[in-house]
C-alpha cells in the first residue's frame, strides 16, 4: 500500500467532516504549504513553463502531485514537470479560469479543485500580518489558546527550515493595559522576519478561528525579553536549516521570480 502522504491525510479528514470548515482550511493549507509536481507540456523555456491543461465540464485544470512518483504513474511514462510549491502554482493562477486536479486517479487525495477555490486561496494567502507597536510591561504562560492553533502552530513552524533557532508562546501584558498572546522568535535569520511573521499569519488564518489574533516579535538571544519568554512560554523548536547542494534552481525556486506561463 502507498504511503500515506500529509496531502492525504489533510484529505482524508476532511472527506471525513464535510460540514467542518476547519477540516477544509487545513486541507487547503497542506496544499499550499507542500511541494507539488507541476506536470508541463515539455520542458521549461528559461522562466518560462507550459502547463498541461485538460477541460472537465466548463473548466480547464492542471495536473499536479504531491510525489514525484505518483506523476510518473499517472503518465506512464517519463514527463516534463515543475516542481513548485502549492501556493505558487495558485498565485500563478489566480483570475485565469484554470483549476487544480490534485493527484488524479493515482492517490487517496484525488480532487478537482474549481477555479473559484484556486482564486481564493490565492487571495488568503496573499493577506499579509498587520503592523502594530507596543511595549510589553509583563508575560506569563499563555492561557485559553484552543489546542488547533497550538496543533497549526507547530505543524506550520515545522516547514519554516532555518528561518529562526526557536520560537516561545507567553501571554502579554502591554504598557498601555491591553492584553494577549505573543509568539516571540529568537535568533532569527536576517531577513526572515516578513516570512516567519506570515506563516504564523497563515496559522491563524487556516486554523478556522474566527477574530484569532497572536502578535509577533523577534528577538536576539542576549535580550531580556528572549529570557522572559524562556520563563513563561510554550517553546517551538524550528527545524536547523539544509546544508546547501550545488543544483541547478528549478522554475519557481526563488520567489521573488517566480515562472512565468507560456
Amino acid at each position: 500500500m502507498t504511503e500515506m502522504t500529509p496531502l492525504d491525510r489533510a484529505h482524508e479528514a476532511m472527506e471525513a467532516a464535510p460540514a467542518d470548515d476547519a477540516a477544509r482550511l487545513r486541507f487547503y493549507e497542506r496544499l499550499a504549504d507542500s511541494e507539488m509536481f507541476l506536470l508541463l507540456t515539455g520542458d521549461p523555456e528559461g522562466d518560462q513553463i507550459e502547463p498541461e491543461l485538460f477541460d472537465v465540464a466548463d473548466a480547464r485544470f492542471v495536473l499536479l502531485f504531491d510525489r514525484e512518483e505518483r506523476l510518473a504513474q499517472f503518465t506512464g511514462r517519463i514527463s516534463p514537470y515543475a516542481a513548485l510549491s502549492g501556493r505558487a502554482i495558485a498565485g500563478m493562477l489566480a483570475g485565469q479560469g484554470i483549476g487544480l486536479a490534485v493527484n488524479p486517479e493515482v492517490a487517496p487525495s484525488s480532487i478537482l479543485i474549481p477555479p473559484q477555490a484556486v482564486d481564493w486561496l490565492a487571495a488568503t494567502l496573499s493577506q499579509g500580518p498587520a503592523e502594530a507597536e507596543a511595549r510589553p510591561s509583563e508575560l506569563h504562560p499563555p492561557a485559553g489558546l484552543p489546542e488547533k492553533l497550538l496543533t497549526a502552530l507547530d505543524t506550520k513552524l515545522a516547514t519554516a527550515t532555518g528561518l529562526a533557532r526557536m520560537a516561545w508562546l507567553a501571554g502579554v501584558t502591554y504598557d498601555d493595559g491591553s492584553r494577549g498572546h505573543l509568539l516571540g522568535f529568537v535568533d532569527v535569520l536576517p531577513g526572515a522576519e516578513p516570512a516567519l511573521a506570515g506563516a504564523v499569519n497563515e496559522a491563524l488564518t487556516f486554523s478556522g478561528i474566527e477574530a484569532g489574533a497572536l502578535d509577533v516579535a523577534f528577538f536576539k538571544p542576549s535580550d531580556p525579553l528572549a529570557a522572559a519568554l524562556a520563563r513563561h512560554g510554550l517553546r517551538f523548536d524550528l527545524p536547523d536549516p539544509v546544508q546547501p547542494q550545488e543544483v541547478r534552481p528549478a522554475p519557481g525556486s526563488d520567489p521573488d521570480k517566480p515562472p512565468k506561463l507560456r
